[in-house]
């Protein structure tokens, strides 16, 4: 049971990913792989800003410390000066304490901009790289769309494409058809001509011998009414005797004339 689950499962994968590729569009998965790419530069570049910032504040701090310390060592100073030895002493426990934080915050400070610097490098790279993407994304998808144009220019002038697949399917149904009616109404009127099937379209009780004889009366009728428009025809003139050597002469042209 498990193998034939296992290899529904399988179809249904084959299945869907054929539909996919059918339905995907190179030039969208292009662009959404270049959004990607950009997002995460922008991410990228924001850390380097944090980190920015980061190091700034640390410097910010260092900056607050030593000016501290310094005050203290002065307040030191002036409380040894004034016969205040206990004032001193607690002064430069606590510059002692400032001069501590200063050391980890500058240790802090110099991990902070190696970490700056890494990043900013990371960023240039990447960002070389997303610009060349998008170059070459520019380029295949400018080759995919020319090809695509030329293919489906090519399908229509030869006819291999699914639309003008379907109509060449339909006329060359449509001619088939035809040819095979053509076909069917000669063969029927060959077999009405040879008797073998009857006209239904003639009175009923007709068969071949009257046919024929139909046929015969229909032959005399023409030449009955072919000799009576003969004889309906005027009456041509005789032709002239020719005269020949021995022919008798009549009177002469000029005593014809007297």
């Amino acid at each position: 049971m498990t193998s034939i689950t296992q290899r529904i499962a399988g179809l249904f994968r084959i299945k869907a990913n054929k539909a996919l590729e059918k339905a995907e569009d190179p030039r969208e998965v292009l662009d959404y792989s270049y959004e990607q790419q950009r997002e995460m530069l922008q991410k990228v570049r924001r850390g380097v800003a944090d980190v920015a910032t980061s190091r700034k504040r640390v410097e910010l701090q260092v900056s607050q410390l030593r000016q501290s310390a310094e005050k203290l060592q002065g307040q030191a100073e002036q409380a040894l000066a004034a016969g205040r030895e206990d004032l001193a002493r607690e002064a430069l426990t606590r510059r002692t304490a400032v001069a501590a934080q200063i050391t980890d915050l500058e240790g802090r400070q110099g991990s902070l901009k190696d970490q700056e610097e890494k990043l900013t490098l990371a960023a240039q790279r990447l960002a070389a790289k997303v610009d060349a993407f998008r170059t070459r994304k520019e380029t295949i998808k400018a080759a995919y769309t020319a090809a695509e144009a030329q293919t489906s220019i090519t399908e229509a002038v030869t006819g291999i494409g699914e639309e003008m697949g379907d109509v060449g399917l339909a006329m060359q149904r449509a001619q088939d058809k035809t040819e095979q009616l053509q076909a069917r109404a000669g063969a029927l009127d060959e077999l009405i001509a040879s008797g073998v099937l009857e006209d239904a379209t003639l009175p009923a009780g007709r068969d071949d011998i009257q046919a024929e004889l139909e046929r015969v009366t229909a032959g005399q009728d023409v030449e009955i009414e072919l000799a009576r428009m003969k004889a309906q025809l005027p009456a041509s003139p005789a032709p002239a005797a020719v005269e020949g050597p021995d022919s008798p002469k009549g009177p002469s042209d000029q005593e014809a004339k007297s």
